[in-house]
């Protein structure tokens, strides 16, 4: 784990602790990366409940209850899919705020997109986040910079929802 997604996990760490909230993850292309990167820290168990990893079509919809349909008509890799992915683990795994990241970190693209398009959502319910992440600069960093991202977006909510008190 490089030293900017220690600074990041263990802000989001303060935060959810401080706050008594929880977090869930769903996973594809970053394979459990993100929840590896927060369950690192000690108490981690205090928010963090756990997370998913679904590369296949199937599990997106027994474990996260996204529906064929949007499977067939928006693809796996998606705005739409990367937001039901959040959903899913929110309700799934009855947590506060979730991280859900799909995409194609490599070798190769999809019939939605090329190779190094990845969605990353964070949020809560009714307040979801997505960004896309796009350019390919090989697997190992397209997953590191997607995990980032995904770790950056949910401190951001976080400063956003509990800002720090004035002095």
């Amino acid at each position: 784990m490089n030293i900017q997604v220690k600074v990041v996990s263990r802000e989001i760490s303060e935060y959810l602790w401080r706050a008594g909230q929880t977090l869930s993850t769903a996973e594809s292309c970053t394979a459990g990366l993100v929840a590896a990167s927060i369950a690192a820290l000690p108490g981690a168990s205090t928010y963090f409940r756990g997370g998913v990893v679904t590369y296949v079509d199937e599990l997106k919809q027994q474990l996260l209850g996204i529906s064929e349909e949007m499977l067939q008509e928006k693809g796996a890799v998606s705005e739409d899919v990367a937001r039901a992915m959040v959903e899913g683990a929110l309700e799934r795994l009855q947590t506060d705020y979730a991280i859900a990241v799909t995409g194609y970190a490599g070798p190769g693209g999809g019939p939605e997109a090329p190779v190094g398009t990845i969605y990353v959502a964070v949020g809560k319910k009714g307040d979801i986040v997505v960004r896309e992440l796009t350019g390919d600069d090989g697997r190992e960093e397209n997953v590191a910079r997607a995990s980032l991202t995904a770790l950056q977006m949910l401190l951001e909510k976080l400063k956003s929802d509990f800002p720090a008190p004035e002095e």
